[in-house]
């Protein structure tokens, strides 16, 4: 019998519970569709708003303590890895050896003591301080549905008595649920009243003492650490001072960066004679003007004011743009070697000394053979590679390769333009690089090129060509 009536019971306590939520229900849709008012409390929402935004601000100041914890922590192994790697390199007959350990161990219980400090004083104040917002989350959400009660209560009520044929009891019966209603909600929602304010007010309070301590306790910790790592110092100095014969010293790496224009002067030949140093101007590198001052300067175009190329991820050499004078002499098998001049475009009458452009092929060897005592052969054979042009019996150009071909480079790391006026490269695209239509736009360690692919598929010099940072691309041709 018992057991009989607790079932019914538990049957009769899910069956009011079930009517209750579809009383609820049904009230907050009337209410949605304007067929019943709503009780409101401004002053409250604005609390809830509060709490909420209070909520949201703690949670973000939680999580980003414990990340702040874990880096402290994986801080300490990465000291902790270093010490022993210095007590495993210090010899045991050098100097200060076990002041050295010493200091390492404090170091490592001095890493242990910050953590601690800054989970008592600061994560557990924080979960405490958070640990009271869910039971109050909990209580705005009973006051909600106990409003609601309330308010279905009340229509209930008023509908009762404004139907034209009344029953007393039942309009008693609803009066004695409204008033009940009524008493719970006006008691939760007193004493939530009083709470959220008051929560609110109390964040000041709460982010003051914990960056407080979060401050203080770093402070102290670097304090403490700066005087261990002074002990270290001072160790290594004496041990140093002991062994000052062998001092490691720090040399300073080349630099990736393209050299200055004084130092490009062609290094002398093997055999150290002044009369084998050929003359060589590079013809994307501009000859001063005549007339012009030594401590003139150019202005140049606002496309190409740059500081300097960029430097590309992993360090390599920077080839230069110079022919070596040791593969010229090569040509001619260390023998003696005339004088020649590469010039710019812009210099036609020197130019047509070298490129056979308007003279004949046979003119060039010529002349060249009569000044040396090479080979017409040789002579114009040497001239033929200026400028990729290629001289034969007929004399006619290469069509393949645009106007002023110089040599062409690839491209050994991708470089993402950063003007209209520059080359997007891939790693391993090859660019034919040409001389610049104004030499004194050229910046130092930058080339005027066009992508092959771009030159086989358009054959557009204006619109395919672009600058591009030298010390990203290694010399092919």
């Amino acid at each position: 019998m018992a057991e009989m009536g607790s079932k019914g019971v538990t049957a009769g306590k899910i069956a009011s519970n079930v009517q209750k939520k579809l009383t609820r229900a049904q009230e907050k849709v009337l209410q949605k569709l304007g067929k019943a008012d709503e009780t409101k409390d401004e002053q409250f929402e604005q609390c809830v708003q509060n709490f909420n935004k209070q909520l949201t601000e703690g949670t973000r100041l939680q999580k980003d303590l414990r990340t702040y914890l874990a880096s402290v922590k994986a801080m300490h192994e990465a000291s902790k890895k270093l010490s022993e790697c210095l007590q495993e390199v210090y010899e045991p007959e050098w100097p200060g050896r076990d002041e050295a350990n010493k200091i390492a161990e404090n170091n490592d219980l001095l890493w242990m003591d910050y953590h601690q400090k800054l989970v008592d004083q600061a994560l557990l104040t924080m979960d405490t301080y958070l640990g009271q917002f869910p039971d109050i989350k909990s209580r705005i959400a009973k006051r909600g549905r106990k409003l609601v009660d309330y308010d279905s209560a009340r229509h209930h009520y008023e509908s009762l008595q404004t139907a034209k044929k009344k029953d007393e009891a039942k309009i008693a019966k609803a009066e004695e649920e409204l008033i009940k209603a009524q008493k719970v909600f006006e008691e939760m929602n007193v004493d939530l009243q009083e709470e959220l304010p008051s929560l609110w007010n109390s964040r000041v309070g709460f982010y003051v003492n914990t960056f407080q301590s979060i401050a203080g306790l770093e402070e102290n910790f670097h304090k403490e650490m700066s005087k261990l790592n002074q002990n270290l110092n001072d160790v290594l100095v004496s041990l140093e001072k002991q062994h000052g014969s062998n001092t490691f010293t720090v040399k300073a790496q080349p630099s990736d960066n393209v050299p200055e224009k004084g130092n490009k002067s062609p290094s002398p030949p093997p055999d150290g004679s002044p009369a084998a140093t050929p003359e060589i101007r590079v013809n994307h590198e501009p000859e001063p003007a005549s007339g012009a001052s030594p401590g003139a300067t150019i202005p140049k175009s606002p496309s190409q004011l740059r500081k300097g190329p960029p430097v590309p991820p992993p360090p390599k050499h920077t080839p230069s743009k110079e022919m070596k004078q040791e593969q010229i002499l090569s040509l001619f098998d260390d023998a003696f070697v005339p004088e020649i001049s590469v010039t710019t475009p812009s210099q036609p009458a020197e130019a047509s000394e070298v490129v056979g452009g308007a003279q004949e092929p046979g003119e060039t060897a010529a002349s060249e053979a009569a000044s040396s005592s090479l080979p017409a052969v040789v002579v114009e054979t040497f001239s033929a590679t200026v400028n990729g042009a290629v001289e034969g019996s007929g004399g006619a150009g290469r069509l393949d390769l645009p106007p002023g071909f110089m040599f062409k480079v690839q491209a050994q790391h991708d470089y993402t333009a950063t003007d209209t006026d520059e080359l997007q490269l891939k790693a391993g695209d090859v660019v034919l690089v040409i001389p610049f239509q104004n030499p004194e736009e050229q910046d130092e360690g930058w080339l005027m090129g066009v992508k092959e692919s771009d030159w086989n598929d358009h054959k557009e010099l204006e619109k395919c060509r672009g600058v591009f940072p030298e010390n990203f691309t290694e010399r092919v041709q």
